[in-house]
C-alpha cells in the first residue's frame, strides 16, 4: 500500500486558568509545514499570560487506503490537521498523534485523556495531500448487499431449544 510520510511541527497555546483554582489550558495551535530546529518543548513566546510552545515534531503519514477521507477533508472548505495531545504541562506534554483524515481524528476526539485539536491546515501540506489523493486514489464503487429471501416454510438447521435426555451430556466420570 503506498504511504507517503511528511514530518511536521507542533505549536500549541498554554491560556492561564481562569479561576484561582483551575489549572491552564493546554491546546494545538498550528502545525508547521517543516519541523524547525528548536528544542522540542521549548517556550516560544509569552503574551499577557498566554503562552506559546513548540511541542516537537511529528510524522503526518498518509496511506493510499484513506485517501478518500483526505478528500473529504480537503472538499470540507476548512481543511485541517488533527492534532492530539496528552498532557497539560507543555514542558511534558506529548504529541500523540498528527492525521489528515478526519475520521481519525473523530475516533481520538472520543480518548478523554486526549486534548484533540483540528487546526487550519497549512497550504503546502494541502497542496501535497491533494497530490497524493491524484496520485493513488482509486474509486470504490458502492454495492448494496441483498439479503437472501428466507423461506417461511423451510426447516431451519438450528439446534432445538430444549435437549432430550438422549442428547445430554453425561458425566461419565465418576462423582468426586
Amino acid at each position: 500500500m503506498p504511504e507517503q510520510t511528511l514530518r511536521v511541527g507542533i505549536v500549541a497555546i498554554r491560556r492561564p486558568p481562569v479561576t484561582k483554582w483551575g489549572g491552564g489550558e493546554l491546546r494545538a495551535a498550528r502545525v508547521l509545514p517543516q519541523e524547525p530546529d528548536a528544542a522540542p518543548n521549548s517556550l516560544l513566546a509569552t503574551e499577557n499570560g498566554v503562552e506559546t510552545w513548540y511541542l516537537g515534531g511529528r510524522d503526518l503519514v498518509l496511506y493510499s487506503g484513506d485517501t478518500g477521507h483526505h478528500r473529504d477533508n480537503l472538499a470540507s472548505g476548512r481543511p485541517a490537521i488533527w492534532v492530539a495531545l496528552r498532557g497539560e504541562d507543555p514542558a511534558r506534554a506529548q504529541i500523540v498523534n498528527v492525521t489528515a483524515d478526519p475520521y481519525e481524528g473523530e475516533g481520538y476526539a472520543a480518548d478523554l485523556d486526549l486534548k484533540v485539536e483540528a487546526v487550519p491546515m497549512p497550504e503546502t501540506i494541502r497542496e501535497t495531500v491533494a497530490a497524493f489523493i491524484a496520485a493513488h486514489h482509486v474509486e470504490m464503487p458502492f454495492k448494496k448487499r441483498k439479503r437472501l429471501p428466507a423461506d417461511p416454510n423451510a426447516m431451519t438447521p438450528r439446534a432445538p431449544r430444549i435437549l432430550s435426555e438422549q442428547d445430554k451430556w453425561v458425566n461419565t466420570r465418576g462423582k468426586g
